[in-house]
Order: structure tokens, then C-alpha cells, then sequence
């Protein structure tokens, strides 16, 4: 009896595109992997991937070529394309655990040759200057709050405090703000990240995949040949904004940031009877009927059953993916900047704007610096104004982390859990960990039954919006 083997094809022994190839031909091939990758050259997958990936449309080999990519000084409203692919991973650097320098801003190309540009780089200045200047103030202001522990070295003490002053300060980054990342991601999903970033209407972005297809062609020459702009993408972004403005102006608002617009009243119901099916014999209809006629006692015990050991590490069955929610959130944008990590959700942003107004850290002015943050934040908001009479997309770049930003978002039981049990924890940023306990308030409220076992702490979303927030 052939006895098992587990192994690895070494990116450092073969190259990306030979490992696609390799595990494309087991499906036709009783050879090993190590037998039909010793008998690949990289000219032989080359031509593989030309016919049966390209040729034939077989496009998931590609994700079996798998590559790390590298950005550094892209601007954090770049970094919102890079990062909207879903089926990659990141890593950035933090907002909350390092500080920016004075020059650290990208300047469009499209601001280089406008009239903007003076205006452009001044209130840029103005913030990052600003955002400088309080740290020292905030810094202060937080490490009295917690004064040095017995033992405990400066360093040590910088480090714990660190975070809860540098989060109060990050309101005032622009979206100019230079960023570098890591990118895992396969071949497949690249293309597609391509295709979208030589579409965007920022030149930076369009810049960026150029430069991205370069780079990854040296390790996947083939899988990413014909990764080209989308016409499609590039007719909806000119024309949808036409159309967009043409609507009715909006209405005051009511002042709700965070609104559930969509559930299915019936979601509980079709939960349990999608979990009785898959461990049961039974066609859905009659499991569904079957759960609507139990009593409360019986659909308790069930739903205890599903949610038992439930908790931050073990997300419930994924049966729970098959009811969603819909919710048109306003947040900040820095909140907005992790918020968006959450990939496994529908998310449509507008554009980052100025017109909604910004949030005030109680922080900033408990540490005696709200006048100077106010200036900032009003001056970026005058330059918003004239550079989006001009051009809204690039106008965005000016806008703070502090500014509010519109977002309609769709997602699953499944994900609601693992998305307000991380980001209501204690050492999230309080921007998120409110709303994050806001949404799952807003769950319970429709679906008490089976979003009960969500593990979330004590304190309440409007607890931490009266300590945090002006």
C-alpha cells in the first residue's frame, strides 16, 4: 500500500509558474509532483500556461503560482485598491504604532501641473506639522493617566502607553500619507488586481500597476501577459458619477451613523434548518418546516446546541453564512482604514470627502492642543472644497484620517461574528471597537436568538463614544 507523503515544492527550487504546472498535471498525470516537476523547464510551463491558462481559460492553475510583493511610499489612498482584492493578504505599517515625518506625503502628478499645487503642499504641511507638534502634548496627557509601574523601564513604559496617545494624533494624517505593505497573492488574483489598478482615475494608482505587472512578470511572465485595463471599469468610473449627480440632493440627515438597512426577518428560521440539513437526510423545505413548527423551547435548544464553544477563536458553522446583513455606516476614516481589512464583506465606499464633517478625540482636548487640531482639520477642509470643484478624485488626498466617510456594507452572520468579536476587543482602536459594538447591537436586536453568543465585553458603544470622542 502507497504510504502517505506530505511535501513542499520550494519556491527557492522552482519558480512560481513551474509549481502552477506542476500541481495543473496531477489531474491527468499518476506521476508525483516531484517526478513531473523534475521533468519542467520553465520554457515547457511557459508554453503550458500559454495554451490551457490562456488559451483554454483553465485560470485556476494560476492560483497555484503564489508570489510576495513589496510596496513602499505608496499613499494610503492607494493603498485602499491595492488592498480592496479579496483574496490576498497584508500586512501595512500602522497608523497607531509608528509616527509620520514631515515630508512623508505623496504629491499627485495631477496637482504637480494644476494651479493646486501651492495649496496642496501647504495645508499638507499644515497637517503633518500639526500632527508633530501635539504628540509631545498628548504624549504627556496619556503617561499621567498612566504613570510609570514599579520596575518598569522608560522604554518599556513608552511602549505601553504608546499607542493610546499615537491614536489620538493619527486624525489628522491625510490620505496623501506614504505607506508601505506587503502582498501575498496568487497569480490569478493579481491579474484581476491589475486589470483594476490600470482602470483607477488616479494616476497614481494607474502608475502602480504598471509598475506592479513589471515587477511580478519577472517571476510569472505568462500568467500576467494580457493583464490589461478594463474598458468596463473605465466607462462605469467616468459615466456612474454623471448619473450620480444628477440625483436629488440628499436629505438632512438624521444624524445615525449607523443604520441596518436590510435582514431577512425570517433568518433564524432558515439557520437552524440549513444546520439540520447538512447533519440530517432531509430535503431543506421540510427542515425549514420543521423548525418553524417547533416550539420556543425546542429552537432554544437547538440554538444552544449550534452556538456551544462558540468564542473569539472558533467561529460558528458556516451554515451562519446563509442569512445577511446590509448597514449604510458612517465612520471615520482611519476607522474606515481597518475596517476595509475585513475583505469577506461587500463593502461600497464613497469617495472620501470633507462634507461630512470630522471627529474630535476627547484625548486632544483634554491635552490643551483642540485649537491648533481644529485649524487643521478646517484648513483641509477649505482646500478639499476648491481642489473637488476641480477634481473630486484627486481632491481626496488632502482629506484627514478624522473625516467621516459613507459606507454601505453587506455581510454574513459568520463574518458578523468574527468582525465585532475582534474589533470590539480592548486593544482596538476605539473609533472600530465602537462600531463594531454598535453593529452587533444591531444584530441582536433583529436575530437575539443566534447572535447571542457573540463575545464581547461589558462596555457599551456609547460608553466608549463618551469617553473617546468630543
Amino acid at each position: 500500500m502507497p504510504q502517505r507523503q506530505i511535501y513542499l515544492l520550494s519556491p527557492r527550487q522552482l519558480s512560481a509558474e513551474t509549481i502552477a504546472v506542476t500541481f495543473a498535471k496531477t489531474s491527468r498525470s499518476p506521476q508525483s509532483f516531484r517526478q513531473i516537476a523534475a521533468e519542467l523547464s520553465e520554457e515547457q510551463s511557459a508554453r503550458f500556461h500559454e495554451k490551457w491558462v490562456i488559451g483554454y481559460g483553465h485560470a485556476s492553475v494560476a492560483e497555484h503560482a503564489v508570489l510576495h510583493i513589496a510596496f513602499e511610499n505608496v499613499s494610503r489612498l492607494a493603498v485602499e485598491c491595492i488592498e480592496s482584492n479579496r483574496l490576498a493578504s497584508y500586512t501595512e505599517k500602522s497608523t497607531r504604532y509608528q509616527t509620520w515625518n514631515l515630508d512623508e506625503f505623496y504629491l499627485p502628478p495631477e496637482i504637480e501641473t494644476s494651479p493646486w499645487r501651492a495649496r496642496y503642499v501647504e495645508t499638507t504641511r499644515l497637517l503633518f506639522q500639526t500632527y508633530q507638534d501635539i504628540l509631545p502634548a498628548l504624549r504627556a496627557e496619556v503617561r499621567k493617566r498612566l504613570p510609570l509601574r514599579e520596575n518598569e523601564t522608560e522604554q518599556a513604559w513608552d511602549r505601553r502607553v504608546r499607542s493610546q496617545y499615537v491614536d489620538a494624533a493619527r486624525f489628522l494624517l491625510p490620505a496623501s500619507a506614504l505607506a508601505n505593505l506587503g502582498m501575498t497573492v496568487n497569480a490569478r488574483a493579481l491579474e484581476h488586481a491589475i486589470r483594476k489598478m490600470l482602470s483607477h482615475p488616479l494616476e497614481e494608482v494607474r502608475q502602480i500597476g504598471i509598475q506592479l505587472k513589471q515587477t511580478a512578470q519577472e517571476e510569472v511572465p505568462t500568467l500576467l501577459k494580457y493583464a490589461e485595463a478594463s474598458p468596463y471599469l473605465q466607462t462605469l468610473s467616468e459615466r456612474l458619477p454623471l448619473v450620480a449627480s444628477k440625483l436629488a440632493a440628499p436629505s438632512p440627515s438624521s444624524g445615525d451613523w449607523c443604520v441596518l438597512v436590510a435582514w431577512e426577518p425570517d433568518a433564524e428560521d432558515r439557520l437552524l434548518a440549513a444546520a439540520l440539513y447538512r447533519y440530517g437526510n432531509l430535503p431543506y423545505l421540510e427542515a425549514l418546516r420543521a423548525v418553524q413548527n417547533a416550539s420556543h423551547t425546542q429552537r432554544l435548544e437547538w440554538a444552544s446546541l449550534l452556538l456551544s464553544g462558540v468564542n473569539r477563536h472558533q467561529l460558528p458553522l458556516r451554515e451562519f453564512e446563509h442569512t445577511c446583513y446590509t448597514f449604510d455606516l458612517i465612520m471615520d476614516q482611519g476607522a474606515y482604514f481597518e475596517f476595509k481589512r475585513h475583505r469577506m464583506m461587500t463593502q461600497s465606499p464613497q469617495l472620501l470627502t470633507a462634507g461630512l464633517g470630522y471627529a474630535t478625540p476627547r484625548l486632544i482636548e483634554e491635552a490643551g492642543v483642540a485649537a491648533p487640531y481644529h485649524r487643521a482639520m478646517q484648513a483641509a477642509a477649505e482646500t478639499y472644497r476648491l481642489l473637488a470643484e476641480w477634481n473630486p478624485q484627486v481632491a481626496q488626498y488632502i482629506v484627514p484620517n478624522g473625516f467621516y466617510r459613507r459606507v454601505l456594507v453587506t455581510f454574513n452572520l459568520r463574518e458578523a461574528y468574527h468582525f465585532c468579536q475582534l474589533r470590539a476587543a480592548s486593544n482596538a482602536h476605539f473609533s472600530i471597537r465602537r462600531l463594531a459594538l454598535r453593529i452587533a447591537e444591531e444584530i441582536r436586536r433583529v436575530h437575539p436568538l443566534l447572535a447571542s453568543a457573540m463575545e464581547l465585553p461589558q462596555e457599551s458603544w456609547e460608553e466608549i463614544e463618551a469617553q473617546s470622542f468630543v
